[in-house]
């Protein structure tokens, strides 16, 4: 774990529970991602000190904390830039929104760790004119609000969370998501895309992504149907989601709860917009039923 490794001349990543990808230009590297945490920050600092290089800037695909938990220790041991894109860069600034979002609300002590909410870092905005001259940003949006991807002129291409790995889609089953329709939008252009090799954060390096695109494409629809069939009969969001448990053998807890939740509650938004679910006030309850 934490392993270098080099896919190219300029392109690289380290082995790591989210992959962190490595641009670099004579002594001068960028950073895709940070990590999950301190650690995390630690272990590649160590990693560059050895080879000599000079960490000038971190981009960060979007705000989960395991993909901004080193941006904290690398920016005070180093003194690089960090950006990252759109909602993202609020997310990454202000990391109390990410448990905020998920809860709905002022999120409880149970939410409030390292895998749901990072340190704060200074953080600015990304823009095209940030990128060093061989690198170019992807628009990724759907696991996350305004995610995106990178492009190496070494036409490596760095995939951020827009996918998983069939292993980790069989032993999660429902992927966090904030919007459906622009994932599987998301999803349809990655399969579409060509690349020397695609290096995705949860999943293998591989140079060929559509397969694993589309199943990633038919695991989303599959949960869609899931939901539409719970919702035969009107029934509240609190028991969708106990039956969605219980289809997938799934455990409840604090953490599940929030990301399983937050998810759902993106389908159930989806399939309302689509006209394949409606809302009825019943009891002073909101039910959802399928039309």
């Amino acid at each position: 774990m934490y392993e270098l490794i080099q896919v190219s001349e300029h392109s690289f990543y380290v082995q790591s529970p989210a992959k962190i990808g490595l641009f670099k230009t004579g002594n001068d590297v960028f950073l895709i991602d940070s990590g999950n945490d301190k650690d995390a920050g630690k272990k590649v600092k160590k990693i560059l000190d050895q080879n000599g290089w000079t960490l000038r800037a971190v981009f960060n695909t979007h705000s989960h904390a395991d993909h901004i938990g080193g941006n904290r220790y690398l920016q005070s041991q180093t003194g690089c830039r960090i950006y990252a894109p759109g909602i993202e860069h609020a997310f990454t600034r202000h990391p109390v929104l990410e448990p905020s979002f998920l809860f709905g609300a002022n999120p409880p002590k149970d939410l409030r760790h390292k895998f749901l909410m990072a340190q704060e870092s200074d953080v600015l905005p990304l823009t095209d004119d940030c990128l060093p001259d061989g690198l170019t940003a992807i628009p990724l949006p759907g696991h996350s609000w305004d995610m995106i991807g990178f492009r190496t002129k070494d036409d490596v291409v760095f995939l951020g969370d827009c996918l998983s790995g069939k292993e980790t889609l069989e032993k999660y089953q429902i992927s966090f998501l904030t919007d459906p329709e622009a994932y599987l939008d998301t999803l349809q252009a990655v399969g579409e895309m060509k690349a020397s090799l695609f290096i995705p954060s949860h999943a293998d390096p591989t140079e060929c992504i559509t397969e694993l695109a589309q199943y990633n494409i038919d695991k989303v629809h599959e949960i869609a149907d899931s939901i539409l069939d719970i919702c035969s009969i009107a029934v509240s969001f609190e028991n969708i989601l106990k039956q969605l448990f219980e289809r997938y053998a799934l455990t409840m807890n604090f953490e599940q709860y929030a990301l399983i939740g937050s998810t759902v509650r993106s389908y159930l938004t989806w399939l309302k917009e689509r006209g394949e679910l409606k809302v009825n006030f019943t009891d002073n309850m909101l039910l959802w039923e399928r039309t």
